[in-house]
């Protein structure tokens, strides 16, 4: 049965994918970004697109619509800490907003981008829902305050909501007419596209943050999930929404890589050489962070099945070589 969504940051690295698989579900979708971090061109085609805040979701949003899937957010760790105000004001207000422009006209289903950041430094892994909220930065804590919200919102007003907590999004999604879309972040922050900068030769090499932690090769292990599997989750998360409950479901592989596998991976899959320099820890990295998907796959029915490493990174490489050739 085909539904009408409003994707909030569909213009983004993964809201852009979620917008296009709903649309080939046979949906209508309104994607509503303000491009400050979205592109225009990721925006899928057959979208109705809408250029504005999500402060301002009163606009557009009214009772003909199913549900919201909310990805609209500021989510650089780093620039949080410099400029929380910003982060406060944008992802914990903007979605206070949304969350009044719903109650007014009606719309009582929710699917938000959530993220492990929440958990902080883990106490045990895999991480599961159940586990202690220490976010360590501004970023986390927005996203955290906002599933407080959520939580509240369903408790008092009949919202059914489904948060999901993404562990490392990686990879790009091709759709069967040739379109892909894939992630384009600036700044860049994340490990994937950075390595694929230097085997490109954008950058000179890559910088491995500690080869001291208690993991076999000394580096970060972090649990990546393939950007179309996440949308996959989010698909199943609208028919999973309950009215007066709020589901948190945290989405990845159970499974990490190094920072050094993803590097050697890289190499292999692109056949280029990836300089790589050990610099210092950074402040707040834990050694490991890995996700138990287990709700996710008894709530949801999830099953990602894109959980290979190097058929991530090989998405992400044709990607980054598509862009480059533009």
């Amino acid at each position: 049965m085909s539904g009408k969504y409003l994707v909030t940051g569909g213009a983004g690295y993964v809201g852009s994918v979620v917008a296009q698989h709903l649309l080939e579900a046979g949906h209508e979708v309104v994607v509503l970004d303000n491009l400050s971090t979205g592109f225009r061109e990721g925006v899928p085609t057959g979208a109705t697109f809408v250029e504005g805040d999500i402060r301002d979701a009163a606009k557009w949003l009214d009772a003909s619509f199913d549900a919201v899937l909310h990805f609209a957010a500021f989510s650089q760790v780093g620039e949080s800490v410099v400029k929380p105000e910003k982060y406060w004001e944008n992802n914990v207000g903007g979605t206070m907003a949304l969350l009044a422009a719903m109650r007014e006209t009606g719309v009582r289903t929710l699917v938000f981008s959530s993220t492990a950041a929440t958990y902080g430094e883990p106490e045990q892994v895999p991480i599961v829902e159940t586990a202690p909220t220490k976010p360590t930065n501004p970023y986390g804590a927005s996203k955290l305050a906002v599933d407080h919200m959520i939580s509240g919102e369903a408790a008092a007003h009949g919202l059914g909501a489904v948060s999901l907590r993404y562990f490392n999004v990686a990879g790009a999604y091709a759709t069967s007419s040739g379109a892909t879309y894939g992630e384009r972040h600036d700044p860049e922050s994340h490990l994937i596209p950075l390595v694929l900068q230097v085997a490109q030769g954008r950058r000179e090499a890559i910088s491995v943050f500690g080869d001291d932690y208690p993991t076999p090769d000394g580096t970060c292990v972090r649990d990546y999930i393939h950007v179309a599997d996440l949308a996959e989750a989010h698909l199943l998360a609208l028919t999973a929404a309950v009215p007066g409950e709020h589901l948190i479901c945290n989405l990845g592989n159970g499974n990490g890589f190094s920072v050094r596998e993803v590097v050697e991976t890289v190499r292999q899959v692109t056949g280029h050489p990836v300089p790589e320099v050990v610099a210092p820890r950074r402040g707040g990295d834990p050694a490991v962070l890995v996700a138990s998907a287990d709700t996710a796959r008894q709530k949801l029915g999830w099953n990602p099945s894109r959980a290979d490493l190097a058929g991530i990174v090989a998405d992400a490489w044709r990607f980054a070589q598509a862009r480059e050739a533009e």
